[in-house]
C-alpha cells in the first residue's frame, strides 16, 4: 500500500540544541535505512519549511504507524497521512 505522508517538524523553543542536533543525525540514519529497504520510496523537502512530503510503500496502516513512530524526530512532528490508490488514467 502506498501512502503520501507530510511531516512538519516543530521542535519546542527550549529544546536542548545539542540533543536536537543528535536527533537530526539519528533521523537521517533512520531515513536512509528505510529508503534502502524500499519502505520509504520518496522523500521531498518542502521549500522554505522544516517539512517534507514522502511516499511510503508498506503492507498496512499499522506498519506505517510503527515506522513513523520509530523516527527520532517523531515527538516533534505533526504528521498527515493520505492512503493512495492507483488512478485509472495514470501512465505506469
Amino acid at each position: 500500500m502506498l501512502y503520501h505522508v507530510r511531516m512538519d517538524v516543530r521542535p519546542p523553543h527550549d529544546v536542548d540544541p545539542v540533543k536536537f542536533d543528535q536527533l537530526k543525525i539519528d533521523e537521517k540514519a533512520r531515513a536512509l535505512e528505510l529508503q534502502k529497504s524500499g519502505k520509504w520510496r520518496h522523500l521531498w523537502r518542502i521549500a522554505g519549511l522544516y517539512s517534507n512530503f514522502s511516499v511510503f510503500d508498506v503492507e498496512s496502516h499499522d506498519e506505517l504507524h510503527g515506522i513513523l513512530s520509530t523516527l527520532p524526530l517523531f515527538p516533534y512532528m505533526d504528521i498527515t497521512v493520505t492512503p493512495l490508490a492507483r488512478h485509472p488514467s495514470a501512465v505506469e
